[in-house]
């Protein structure tokens, strides 16, 4: 079956230095355990959409409604299982990058097709310029899919420790279900069309809570089991999905805002154009005589990098953004890896394992806090009406 070995743990096999044996013996744990959570969820769904609508008659019958909760149980399944794909066969970035521009394909039909927005309200201050409202047209629908894939993607690089995964997909779906709830108190019942966007954003992301605190249980630390790629496709999916019918595109990606810094820092091991060399894997290190997770580091002599791989390190060791050793006498440094999890060891300190989860959460929260201030506050300075 799929199972791998967690590295970062006192059972693993290391040698008298503290270097991991290879080939790697421990204590083999499940993976993918994702496609469980994601079974479960099209279930539910499965059978709550018929319920939820056969009260209806056929001349009254809402097939706005059953055809958007179709096109999203539809890209949610597509996603899940371009993740299980990827798992099992362990697709190559050029080729998994561009997937969930075709798993959304029939929500933004959908979409389309029901009439959907696709301009953007013009803030207070420059509508003498731009009028009340500036339509996109094709750009709205290329907005959409850009964050699919960025949502679908996002969760799989912010990753590498016990809980993290499924944690920060928590405190997004529960920041989601606030927004929805708060939203429905805020909107009058006069704007129904609203008030019913959030009400199907509400089903959807309401099972997807519930899936999700289950693996959470199982994956925090010391995990028991592994969520694979399957279960960030399918929560990158489900936030895609929920932002689009729930029509609060914009506000999703300021819940992401830890997602895209993450996405910023590490995008110059990520791109080969920026030169920063790039592990197999970027999850910390273990500390096999403390027990505790520290900085994981890449190898490589600035002078052999690009011209644009030297401005991008020398700029990190500049303003003090990595841990950079002095080189050697080949010129050989060692640089902490460029995700947010290094950044927060390199700040803060090596730790528990579980602790640096905890930190990276309670960002993630604050940032939902910050988001949600901007949505309902900062927003009435630029809109005469907020909804």
């Amino acid at each position: 079956g799929l199972k791998g070995i967690d590295l970062n743990k006192a059972t693993t096999k290391r040698d008298k230095d503290g270097a991991l044996v290879r080939p790697i013996e421990g204590v083999p744990v499940p993976e993918t355990q994702g496609i469980v959570c994601a079974c479960i969820y099209m279930l539910v769904l499965s059978v709550y959409i018929p319920f939820s609508l056969s009260g209806y008659d056929k001349e009254s019958f809402p097939h706005t409604i059953l055809a958007e909760y179709l096109g999203a149980l539809l890209t949610i399944t597509v996603g899940a299982f371009l993740g299980f794909a990827d798992d099992v066969l362990d697709l190559r970035w050029r080729h998994k990058v561009p997937l969930p521009f075709l798993a959304t394909l029939p929500l933004l039909l959908v979409y389309h097709v029901t009439g959907g927005q696709t301009g953007v309200a013009v803030p207070n201050q420059l509508k003498g310029v731009l009028g009340e409202y500036v339509e996109l047209s094709l750009l709205f629908y290329v907005f959409l899919d850009i964050l699919a894939v960025f949502c679908t993607h996002a969760i799989n690089i912010y990753a590498g420790v016990n809980g993290l995964e499924v944690g920060q997909s928590v405190v997004i779906g529960f920041s989601v279900l606030a927004l929805n709830i708060v939203q429905l108190s805020r909107i009058p019942e006069a704007r129904e069309e609203y008030r019913q966007q959030h009400m199907q954003s509400m089903v959807l992301i309401v099972p997807f809570l519930f899936v999700s605190i289950a693996l959470w249980r199982l994956n925090w630390f010391p995990s028991k089991v592994f969520v694979g790629d399957t279960y960030c496709y399918f929560a990158g999916m489900t936030f895609a999905v929920v932002s689009i019918v729930g029509h609060f595109s914009k506000t999703m990606v300021l819940l992401l805002v830890p997602q895209f810094l993450n996405f910023l820092y590490s995008s110059p091991q990520l791109f080969k154009r920026l030169g920063i060399p790039c592990p197999r894997h970027r999850m910390p290190a273990y500390d096999a005589n403390t027990g505790f997770v520290t900085n994981s580091y890449a190898e490589f002599n600035p002078a052999q990098l690009s011209s644009a791989g030297r401005a991008v390190f020398s700029l990190l060791k500049t303003l003090r953004l990595a841990h950079v050793t002095e080189p050697d006498k080949e010129g050989v440094v060692t640089m902490s890896n460029l995700t947010l999890i290094n950044f927060c060891l390199y700040v803060l300190g090596p730790c528990r394992e579980d602790v640096l989860c905890a930190r990276l959460l309670l960002f993630q929260v604050a940032c939902s806090l910050v988001a949600f201030g901007m949505r309902l506050g900062v927003a009435g300075l630029f809109y005469d009406v907020v909804l």
